[in-house]
This record gives structure tokens, sequence and C-alpha cells, in this order.
């Protein structure tokens, strides 16, 4: 964990394994140690422990803005990373990373809504994308057991990009990563479920996009009437469901 100061306010907290990081903790996702930091700071805040006024979770960073004194919170972050490691690597979640960094991330899920008390998003999904044989094959499956890992996986939004509402969505496996198209659509229709590297994400509107589309869902994710206007954002649960 590396902590850097951005702005007057804010602080930039790096989930990035150092080089002399230990095997046993160097082997967990980077995403994992992302989520337990989410999940710790908003913890803290409610309690009071924290004065924040955004905390940002990203793929390998988490964003404190907001900030009186950001000095004294880079000092708390040092004091609270022993204890965020050892919830990590404790041994019913180092069996659960052993099973799988899906399972050890759908955990570390679960302890951060009981701390929110969020509840899950489910996104109905009609699954007849155009690359979903591609991404079947590149995993090694027939299509349905494609189907079956994305409906029965906990994701959450690690941040919004790309697009506005466009939501990054971990809990895949690392081993189940996919490149991206080597010629991107110059279209994809809004609502288009889609897989690159190890995230999962869903189109809010039509644009060019080098995903792998495996379906669709009538979801609307971005509003700007509504508030907030992106339906999906950082830190929120999503279980999609067959349409």
């Amino acid at each position: 964990m590396r902590i850097r100061q951005v702005g007057a306010h804010a602080l930039l907290l790096d989930c990035t394994a150092p080089a002399d990081t230990p095997e046993h903790v160097a082997d967990i996702p980077e995403a994992a140690f992302v989520e337990a930091w989410r999940a710790e700071l908003w913890r803290r805040r409610e309690r009071g422990d924290l004065i924040a006024v955004e905390i940002v979770p990203a793929a390998r960073t988490v964003l404190l803005d907001g900030l009186p004194d950001p000095t004294t919170t880079a000092d708390q972050l040092t004091r609270w990373a022993s204890a965020v490691t050892a919830a990590i690597t404790r041994p019913n979640q180092a069996h659960a990373h052993a099973k799988g960094h899906a399972d050890a991330q759908d955990h570390n899920a679960t302890a951060g809504d009981a701390a929110d008390g969020a509840a899950d998003v489910v996104v109905p999904v009609t699954f007849d994308g155009p690359d979903l044989p591609a991404v079947a094959e590149h995993w090694g499956v027939d299509v349905s057991a494609v189907r079956h890992r994305l409906t029965s996986t906990r994701f959450r939004v690690a941040f919004c990009g790309f697009a506005p509402g466009f939501p990054y969505l971990t809990g895949l496996p690392a081993e189940l990563a996919l490149p991206r198209l080597a010629t991107p659509r110059p279209r994809v229709p809004a609502g288009s479920v889609a897989l690159a590297g190890p995230y999962a994400g869903i189109y809010p509107g039509a644009s060019p996009g080098g995903w792998q589309l495996v379906g669709r869902t009538d979801l609307v994710l971005f509003d700007v009437a509504a508030d907030p206007p992106a339906r999906l954002g950082p830190g929120t649960t999503v279980r999609m469901v067959a349409a």
C-alpha cells in the first residue's frame, strides 16, 4: 500500500503490491484489496473515525477527497493497514481465495454490505450476445456454463469510466480475463452486457466499443434527470439474472 497526496484535500491510496510483499499477500488480487479498503473506510466514516466527503474505489486505487487534514488521515490509513491486510488474509478468506478469486471477492462484498447496508442491484440479462460462443471457447466451456458463471457471480462496481455511467464490474476470477476485440465495433447498442480483461461491463448508451458482447439488458443505467444519474455507482453490488 502506498499513499500519495493529490491536491490540497485528497489522498490516493494505491493498492498495488510492492516488490517485497510476502507471497501469500501478493497473490491476492488488487481488486480484493480495493474492496477491503472501501468497506473499511466506509465503516470508519460511519463511526466518525474518518472525515471524508468522497471515497471512490477504482481498479487499483481508492481516492479520498474532501479531507480537512490529509496528513493526519494518511497517518490513520497507515495504522489501519495491518487490520485490513489481516482481514483479507484470515484463514477463511485464504480458503476462499484458494478456491477462486471470485469466491474471495464475493466474501469481501458480503462483508462490505454488512457495513453499508446496500442491497444488490438485479440486472435482467438476455444472454444472446454475438461474442458468447467465443467467450465460451476462450474459457474452455459451453455457452450454458458461461451463463451460469455470470449469473452465479456477485459483482461489485469498482469504478465508472469510458462513458457516463459505464460500470466496471469486478468479481470474475483473474484467470478468466478476456482480450478486447482486435477491431472495435463502431456502434455497440445501449444495454449491451460485455466482458474485457478481468471486468464485466454494461454499456449505458450506444457507443463504439471493443468489449466481448455476451448479452443485453433493458435496465436504464444513466439518466441525467435522476439522482444520482448513474444507476450503478462505485461500490454497488450487482447480480445478473437470466431475463
